[in-house]
């Protein structure tokens, strides 16, 4: 039971890039999924969610950071989840993490550091640089 992350890469400012996240051993249903990253020399913060949970399914979050440039979406029938990149900014370097928590969607789960997290990823490097 595991989650994979990749697509990561190194790109110029303004460019773009998908990562995936690829569950293998279940099924994501009744998870909220969610992307979280962390900058060298600061804490982890979460990036975007979206939930999987029957009463909460397809709600999703954006951190102010990323919104209007970043979407997540999911492929149900693959167990995937994906974070589609654009605009990229230097400030968005970091390593991009996929985690996944057994619950409805939570703000705090979503807008925090996924520390409650029952599934991680290994992370993907993002480098945004001229």
């Amino acid at each position: 039971v595991q989650l994979q992350a990749s697509g990561g890469g190194s790109v110029q400012p303004g460019g773009s890039l998908r990562l995936a996240c690829q569950a293998s051993g279940l099924s994501l249903d009744g998870f909220v999924i969610a992307w979280f990253r962390q900058a060298p020399g600061k804490e982890r913060e979460g990036v975007a969610c979206v939930s999987n949970s029957a009463s909460t399914d397809g709600i999703k979050y954006y951190a102010d950071s990323v919104k209007d440039r970043f979407t997540i979406s999911r492929d149900k029938t693959k167990e995937m989840v994906y974070l589609e990149m654009k605009s990229l900014k230097p400030e968005d370097t970091a390593v991009y993490y996929c985690a996944a928590k057994r619950s409805g969607y939570s703000y705090y789960y979503c807008s925090g550091s996924g520390t409650d997290s029952n599934l991680w990823g290994h992370g993907t490097q993002v480098t945004v640089s001229s």
